[in-house]
């Protein structure tokens, strides 16, 4: 198997003699064809091509078998954001009526998604700690539970997702386990490695690494039988009437069919695609990938060091720090490290946190995270603000709460910054 260092430079596009050594920009909305009938076996999914890249184009093609190859999957998807792949992921196999499992700590926009948008939709989601136990755990299942939801490494609370027993649970329940790895990259962690079925990226994270572009990715592991449980899993395993009657894991088997349907359904109907040019500067984040996650995670942990001798901070949450609750799991799943995102809560509440980003000068209060640039926000006014009291608690995100991005800056200046900051309040 080719290391991951390699498949980040070299994995998904391979041009033949004479072509474009990078991936193409193929800027067109259609494709020409010679004949009405050619198109339609596009259509009807009998041939692979592109028509419209509302569906697929070459460029996003391209990019999405990278990841694939990274991830160590059968097929991938691009989408307009990661919100749009979690979204995607669920929806594929969970419509109206169906039932979701989630890991309480988790981002909080992926949060209000399961918990609002998709209540409204008609699918219901329970939310289980990620340290539950077996019992608890079993108990959340229902008839009608489609899949099971977590983080690789929980945003923004730094939980690790203990993913060979959640996969465990998952399948003795009949249902897949879908992990988001944003935070971790198949870098440091490959979840299909450890039982998990589907992966998703908020592609604007790490892989991008310069906060250029928006967007997301799916990928499936192709292990999932959804034939042995085609009752849960009807849009797979019977008659799609909107492709004559098509049925996805006959024409695709079970290294296509779920990619493959979120890709001529939900992405046809809903349209969340991601851009060809987005797309193209995605790839050339992933070529440097590997070597940015190695930095990211030597900052992370000095900064975290620092911040956890520090008497004005009351709390750090960072799952490679000793000593964190979390810790053992992350030597288990992340043994090379796991990212540069440090949480961290100020002592003296909410009013000293803000007072103390207000100081920062080389952080940057920010929504981002995950990128080159080291930046901060406070959630429980940004990213979690729709979220009550009881909630904010619930998924571990306290008042005086702070999200820490450590970028590849030297690390000297990031402390340094914190420092000055911290002396002020």
């Amino acid at each position: 198997m080719t290391h991951i260092d390699t498949t980040c430079v070299q994995g998904g596009y391979h041009p033949k003699n004479g072509e474009p050594r990078q991936v193409p920009i193929i800027q067109s909305t259609t494709f020409r064809y010679d004949s009405s009938a050619a198109m339609a076996k596009l259509f009807d999914l009998e041939e692979s091509g592109y028509f419209y890249s509302r569906l697929q184009n070459p460029t996003t093609d391209n990019v999405a078998a990278k990841i694939a190859a990274m991830e160590g999957g059968t097929a991938a998807m691009l989408t307009g954001s990661g919100q749009a792949a979690t979204f995607m992921s669920i929806f594929n196999i969970c419509p109206s009526g169906g039932h979701v499992i989630c890991l309480a700590e988790i981002y909080g926009g992926t949060y209000n998604l399961l918990s609002v948008t998709m209540k409204q939709m008609g699918i219901e989601t329970t939310f289980v700690r990620n340290n539950c136990p077996d019992e608890e755990l079993a108990k959340a299942f229902r008839s009608n539970t489609r899949a099971v939801f977590g983080e690789t490494i929980s945003n923004p609370t730094s939980a690790v997702l203990d993913i060979e027993r959640f996969a465990r649970m998952a399948h003795t329940h009949g249902v897949p386990l879908i992990v988001d790895n944003t935070f971790a990259t198949p870098v440091n962690c490959r979840p299909f490695e450890w039982g998990a079925d589907i992966v998703t990226h908020s592609t604007t994270k790490y892989m991008d690494g310069h906060g250029s572009a928006v967007g997301g990715a799916i990928v499936d592991s192709g292990k999932f039988d959804w034939n042995a449980h085609a009752d849960k899993y009807p849009g797979l395993t019977r008659p799609d009437e909107s492709y004559h009657g098509l049925v996805y894991t006959e024409r695709f088997g079970l290294a296509g069919a779920y990619i493959t349907k979120a890709t001529a359904h939900l992405m046809r109907d809903l349209g969340c695609v991601q851009s060809p040019f987005s797309a193209f500067i995605l790839s050339q984040g992933l070529e440097s990938l590997h070597v940015r996650m190695k930095r990211h995670c030597e900052n992370g942990e000095a900064v975290a060091a620092y911040l956890d001798a520090h008497s004005k901070i009351s709390f750090v949450k960072y799952c490679s720090l000793p000593g964190n609750e979390y810790y053992e799991l992350a030597q288990k799943y992340l043994p090379g490290g796991s990212c540069g995102v440090v949480s961290f809560g100020i002592a003296g509440g909410r009013e000293k946190a803000e007072q103390f980003m207000n100081k920062l000068t080389i952080c940057n209060i920010a929504t981002h995270v995950s990128d080159a640039h080291t930046c901060i926000l406070h959630p429980a006014s940004s990213t979690h603000r729709q979220l009550s009291e009881e909630q904010l608690r619930a998924v571990g995100v306290a008042p005086e709460f702070v999200r820490l991005s450590v970028g590849i800056e030297q690390v000297e200046d990031i402390i340094a910054d914190l420092d000055q900051a911290l002396a002020q309040i």
